[in-house]
């Protein structure tokens, strides 16, 4: 985590430096309200015709990997955000009004970028919380388990006792 941030700050840092001093810099663009079948592809071809794209990030689930409609998209100049945020504002795209706006430098989050480049493969979480379940215990978890499970059982027991419900079950204790 601490390596992704100073790449991000040298990288923030090696960007104003190669911005000339009368250019304004790069631009932000919120997309909001993405239409499904238009990812990052799509909106690469599509966006580029305002200018050149340095980063566009489509936010995704990271359980499933599908989209969740929304995007941001930087753009090598200014003006050129600013322009794609009032042309594109209320464009009608595949039945969904898309929503533009040009975010401001001091709202942009220092990790916004983060996971650029990586894919969501669709499962892995469920993958690793299985693996997780089913891990081989040591004798000591084992033995914890197994008084946990009697604790909980005797509670019941006695909760059922106390609201004079007269029921016998086969569990994990008998009972006295």
């Amino acid at each position: 985590m601490k390596e992704t941030k100073q790449r991000l700050q040298e990288s923030s840092t090696s960007e104003e430096s190669l911005a000339e001093p009368g250019v304004a810099g790069p631009g932000v663009v919120y997309v909001g309200r993405i239409p499904h079948g238009f990812y990052e592809k799509e909106m690469r071809e599509y966006f580029s015709q305002f200018g050149k794209i340095n980063k566009l990030k489509l936010s995704r689930n990271k359980k499933t990997g599908k989209s969740r409609h929304f995007a941001f998209i930087e753009f090598e100049s200014a003006e050129a955000a600013q322009i794609v945020a009032e042309t594109m504002n209320n464009y009608l795209l595949h039945n969904h009004l898309l929503k533009c706006n040009v975010v401001p430098k001091d709202k942009i989050h220092p990790m916004i970028w983060c996971g650029l480049g990586k894919k969501i493969k669709p499962g892995l979480a469920i993958k690793v919380a299985a693996n997780k379940f089913n891990r081989r215990r040591s004798a000591k978890e084992i033995t914890d388990m197994a008084n946990r499970l009697i604790r909980k059982d005797n509670e019941r027991r006695k909760k059922m006792k106390e609201l004079g419900i007269n029921y016998e079950f086969s569990g994990y204790s008998q009972s006295s």
